[in-house]
């Protein structure tokens, strides 16, 4: 006689939706829920393995036994176990045990668990995500916050490694602890934004958490999934968005991972040409089947569902688009049709940007895309693939490219700084200065600079000046803001005694600064998405490694004028500007509060001649190896008195 389910959280159009891949909210289905039945109260769990012979759940409630707690197969063939277990309640720890169809027993912790235990066998907990939310007033106006017409200007930290007592160094904050520290920080600085490196659950502390095995539970690091949402609730009700770095990229091959989950190539791809990571060692998600779309989707839903996410940093979108990314001739297989595009990974890409937004219309994605792969950025409708951003990685190796160069020879650069106003406005960027950048033996920022320590610091500020300046939404590493020296290593905190050193106070407050700029003057971000925001006064000045551009709010009065010196050269420099303006000086990164050289960067004369096809003229000041930035204004006109003469 067939079982019969005495109780499922499933209806039948939940089981249509998650096989036609288009079941968004699994979590709300799937997992270890509490629930009453027939007057008991206990714990539903439901789990997919479809070529299982048998499943059930073991775990501290019932000695691990895999014979006591058994699922049952739903009958309409969606490959779904679930069952009851009376008694349960939070904090038990458990696991699946999948027989396999060739007798093998698996034990896999959920994939949908809301925690896990951090151990090497790690089995997940019986939680909750419910959380008294205090951010109403902040989801109210987020939008105005995350619109591409906002000041964008993120820091991106890893929780693990940001900031550790002074006393007890290998011990991590919590998210609460963190929450006290970061806050005010931030407020400080000037951020509007936070990125947080993967939260999601992860066995290996190299990986930095971009080894995902829990992808439903906040890492027990640093507290429970309450305490994550109460660093993400503090940060909102002081004005401060979250992004979250997502990874549906790949997972690793752990034994009570994703990885072979009921015995077969269930979450990834079963062939090792589309299915295995040849760099990473790890497993890539199989794009085409509907189930698997799902999963990710409701992924993606849940951290903006639950935790009031603002954004999701989407990692390795290269690896997911592109057959042959890391693979040598031979290891791939063109697409039907005979391109290196994964045309599934391509339609899921779309299919969640689709969804994110029509549930979120007021959350942000992002791409970490490194190609020149087209219309990233642009409406799914269109032809685009939907995201709302993309991390500017050619900008970023031009930038560090040209600044590793001693300034004598920087004038055989100059187009390294030039080019990216040829393709700034193809899609909707975001300038990384990324953990990426200081890992692995590429050295800290400041290290990557030439000369002495004087000339590494000003040409740090200059390098930032260009950056807060340049069109496009701002990020910048923990411990870039202040000029951190050893390579980021997620074993230590940041050196925060630096701070204590001028230089490096300097640099702080100028980054400060900095932010203070780009988020009140507002021709640095109304138009930093279209033409209108940016035009070249002198952009072919190589000999003198000089960079004049000019950045236009809507109002067209509204203008500010950047001017780089990348040389030590101390000199006086004619610019062209419009009839009927003047300027102010509003920054200077060589100012001595910066740990400048002090050279006062000052309009030293107005001429009425024509310049660089403008009207007008300026004489400008320019400070060695610095960065100036002007803020125009009218000029008033006024008539003068006749004087009468007797």
């Amino acid at each position: 006689m067939e079982k019969v389910l005495p109780y499922s959280l499933f209806t039948d159009h939940d089981i249509y939706l998650f096989r036609e891949g288009k079941h968004f909210k699994l979590y709300d289905k799937f997992g270890s829920h509490t629930v009453h039945v027939e007057g008991q109260k206990g714990v539903y769990f439901s789990v997919w393995a479809p070529h299982a012979k048998e499943v059930s759940v073991i775990g501290n409630f019932n000695n691990w036994n895999s014979e006591k707690h058994q699922l049952l197969p739903r009958w309409d063939g969606s490959g779904i176990w679930e069952g009851f277990i009376a008694g349960l309640n939070w904090g038990n720890i458990y696991k699946y045990a999948i027989r396999t169809n060739t007798g093998v027993l698996l034990e896999k912790g959920d994939p949908f668990a809301l925690s896990w235990e951090q151990n090497i066998q790690a089995s997940s907990l019986i939680s909750t995500t419910w959380y008294e939310w205090k951010d109403r007033d902040w989801m109210a106006k987020r939008r105005t916050k995350n619109s591409l017409e906002a000041p964008l200007s993120v820091y991106e930290i890893h929780l693990g490694s940001w900031m550790r007592g002074v006393d007890e160094p290998d011990k991590f904050f919590s998210y609460r602890e963190i929450a006290e520290r970061l806050v005010p920080y931030l407020k400080e600085m000037n951020f509007t934004h936070v990125e947080f490196m993967p939260v999601m659950e992860y066995p290996y502390d190299p990986s930095w958490g971009y080894q995902v095995t829990g992808f439903f539970a906040a890492t027990s690091r640093f507290g429970s999934p309450q305490d994550l949402m109460h660093l993400i609730d503090e940060l909102h009700r002081h004005d401060i968005g979250v992004i979250i770095d997502w990874v549906p990229s790949h997972f690793p091959g752990d034994a009570n991972g994703l990885h072979f989950f009921d015995g077969t190539y269930l979450y990834e791809h079963e062939d090792p040409k589309k299915g295995f990571h040849p760099e990473w060692k790890s497993h890539i998600f199989n794009y085409g089947r509907p189930e698997v779309r799902s999963f990710l989707i409701s992924n993606a839903m849940f951290w903006l569902d639950r935790y009031h996410a603002d954004g999701l940093r989407v990692d390795a979108v290269t690896s997911m688009l592109h057959l042959d990314y890391s693979r040598n001739e031979g290891e791939w297989e063109p697409n039907i049709e005979g391109g290196n595009i994964n045309l599934e990974a391509k339609q899921f890409l779309q299919e969640f940007n689709t969804a994110v937004y029509q549930e979120f219309p007021d959350i942000m994605t992002i791409a970490e895309e490194s190609s020149d792969f087209p219309m990233l950025t642009k409406p799914v409708h269109s032809g685009g693939i939907g995201f709302g951003m993309k991390w500017m990685m050619g900008w970023m190796h031009d930038t560090l490219k040209y600044f590793k160069e001693d300034p004598i020879s920087r004038k055989y650069q100059h187009n390294k700084l030039t080019f990216a106003s040829m393709y700034m406005y193809n899609e909707n960027y975001m300038m990384p200065l990324s953990h990426d950048e200081v890992v692995h033996g590429k050295s800290s920022l400041i290290y990557k600079m030439p000369g002495d320590e004087w000339q590494k610091f000003a040409n740090l500020r200059a390098l930032y000046t260009y950056m807060f300046t340049f069109p496009g939404a701002k990020l910048l590493f923990m411990g870039n803001e202040f000029g951190q020296t050893r390579e980021w290593n997620f074993t230590q905190s940041l050196d925060w005694h630096l701070l204590q050193y001028p230089v490096h106070k300097g640099l702080h407050d100028f980054v400060k600064d900095l932010n203070l700029m780009y988020t009140t003057e507002t021709s640095m971000y109304e138009n930093q998405c279209n033409r209108e925001g940016f035009e070249w006064v002198e952009a072919n000045d190589d000999d003198n490694s000089i960079y004049i551009y000019l950045r236009k709010g809507k109002d067209e009065n509204d203008v500010t004028m950047t001017v780089l010196n990348l040389t030590p050269r101390v000199f006086d420099y004619k610019i062209g500007v419009n009839e009927g303006t003047n300027w102010e000086v509003i920054l200077n990164s060589d100012d001595e509060k910066y740990g400048g050289s002090g050279v006062k960067a000052e309009i030293v004369d107005e001429e009425d001649d024509e310049w660089m096809y403008r009207p007008n003229a300026i004489v400008l000041k320019l400070p060695p190896l610095a960065g100036v930035v002007l803020k125009q204004k009218k000029a008033v006109k006024t008539k003068s008195t006749p004087v009468l003469k007797k």
